[in-house]
């Protein structure tokens, strides 16, 4: 029988300060606090968040920066409601951030309308591989240096804060599925990719320091965690997309079945493709965004050819509704319009879920002069310099390549990866600091970015229509 690990709950020091390196082992987790009191806490929350929507957008602010300061309030920091150990609570928490993960790379997939051979592609393939490969490989070297890791430990923790991410950059996400914008794709293309590409590296780091099997000489993670991962991964997404996609639209525009549930198609679609890929050993981060892109061209291919159909109905017309879902001409444009708008939904409280646990989490780490500096360097000169090499020579304006050098957002992939390795064993000698920088660097990029994303697209919005009006 497995034995439970224990769950470890902070404590205060004798000043009545928190102190994260002092825990009490607990053989359950206890709740202080009732269902109600949560009730009030969350509804408040949420409510703030829904009236105070439209002045956000007008502010230099972001909705993230609002959830961590909320978790930082709620955790033990402030009023010890909600303490997420990264130790004690990383089961958990590994799969909170899965779920999130993949209903981000789901939403990525269905704002991406252009299959993987476009040439619009090429930036955020080559900001997903070649940029995320030399942020890594110079946080390599940050780490042994300035940290004192080892190679393996460090090659971890470069490839757990290297993924950006595809939820918290909402305003410089493509807009719609005929968003072309080289800067928005391609920071959103990159978003998606990297999330999943990171797991190769992940596991490679693991594998170094004895805590994942990599073959003799590396066979088993070039060929299963790498080659195989990445192909069937892709495949199996595609393939599932395509075919439920099709299915639903010939059900509705030929047999007048299937109509409504949609919300279910997007959950049973990820669901599928992601524990398919899963049980065959392959990537389901990477099938659930193929699975997103194949469901897109499901409606490219279903529709006529010309301007892109809109499909715009009275709501409480459930007339006009089962009209619109099967037209043979809306049904493909129906479906998608449905599905993607449940899965915004979705993102948005996932977006709340994960952002107000990393607020509470911070009180269990430890910034020290070395971390600080780590993180700085990241930012102002890792992310710029892996840009730099993996643009050479791409077709971006001076604006594009500033703005997608800053824009390197850290969120939900660097705490699932986080969590991922913290439950594969990575002993506490190594956890905490790289515990430490993970929490860091996703905080110090929601509130940097956060401030400085509405101006700056401002800016290159307002150049852009300059330079289009010459």
């Amino acid at each position: 029988m497995e034995s439970r690990r224990p769950c470890l709950h902070p404590r205060t020091s004798l000043s009545g300060r928190f102190d994260p390196s002092n825990f009490q082992e607990h053989p359950h987790i206890e709740n202080p606090l009732s269902f109600a009191v949560w009730s009030v806490v969350i509804g408040a929350l949420l409510t703030v968040m829904a009236l105070s929507s439209t002045l956000l957008k007008r502010l230099p602010l972001s909705t993230a920066m609002l959830y961590l300061g909320a978790g930082v309030i709620l955790g033990p920091l402030g009023w010890a409601l909600l303490t997420p150990s990264p130790l004690g609570h990383s089961a958990v928490l590994e799969r909170v951030a899965e779920v999130a993960l993949l209903i981000s790379l789901f939403a990525a997939g269905l704002k991406l309308g252009l299959p993987l051979s476009n040439r619009h592609w090429r930036l955020p393939l080559r900001l997903a591989f070649v940029s995320m490969t030399v942020s890594v490989l110079l946080c390599v070297l940050l780490g042994i240096y300035g940290l004192g890791l080892s190679v393996g430990a460090a090659l971890l923790l470069g490839a757990i804060i290297a993924p950006t991410d595809p939820v918290l950059a909402s305003e410089v996400q493509v807009e719609n599925a005929e968003d072309r914008d080289r800067l928005r794709f391609s920071l959103t293309g990159e978003g998606a990719i990297n999330d999943a590409a990171a797991f190769p590296l992940v596991m490679l780091g693991l594998g170094l320091l004895g805590l994942h099997g990599l073959g003799t000489g590396g066979w088993r993670w070039v060929a299963v965690d790498v080659l195989w991962a990445i192909s069937a991964g892709l495949l199996i997404g595609t393939l599932f997309g395509t075919l439920i996609g099709k299915l639903v639209v010939y059900l509705r525009s030929r047999h007048k079945e299937s109509i409504g549930l949609d919300e279910f198609l997007a959950l049973g679609l990820i669901g599928l493709a992601y524990g398919v890929a899963i049980l065959v050993h392959a990537s389901g981060f990477l099938a659930v965004l193929a699975a997103g892109l194949a469901l897109q061209r499901v409606k490219e291919r279903e529709r006529t050819k010309g301007a892109p159909v809109a499909v715009s109905v009275v709501l409480d017309d459930q007339a006009a509704l089962e009209a619109a879902a099967t037209d043979p001409q809306h049904a493909s444009a129906y479906m998608m319009q449905a599905v993607r708008g449940f899965n915004e939904q979705l993102e948005r409280i996932a977006e709340v879920a994960v952002v107000l646990v990393t607020g509470a989490m911070l009180a269990y780490s430890r910034v020290t002069p070395a971390t600080a500096l780590f993180v700085l360097l990241f930012f102002v000169a890792v992310r710029p310099l892996s840009v730099w090499i993996g643009l050479l020579g791409a077709p971006v304006s001076r604006d594009q390549r500033l703005l997608i050098s800053w824009f390197g957002i850290r969120g939900i992939g660097s705490i699932y990866y986080l969590m991922y390795a913290l439950n594969h064993g990575l002993p506490r000698a190594l956890a905490e600091p790289v515990i430490a920088v993970t929490l860091a660097t996703v905080t110090v990029s929601i509130v940097v970015h956060g401030v400085s994303m509405t101006p700056l697209m401002a800016i290159y919005m307002r150049r852009k229509a300059e330079r289009a009006a010459k």
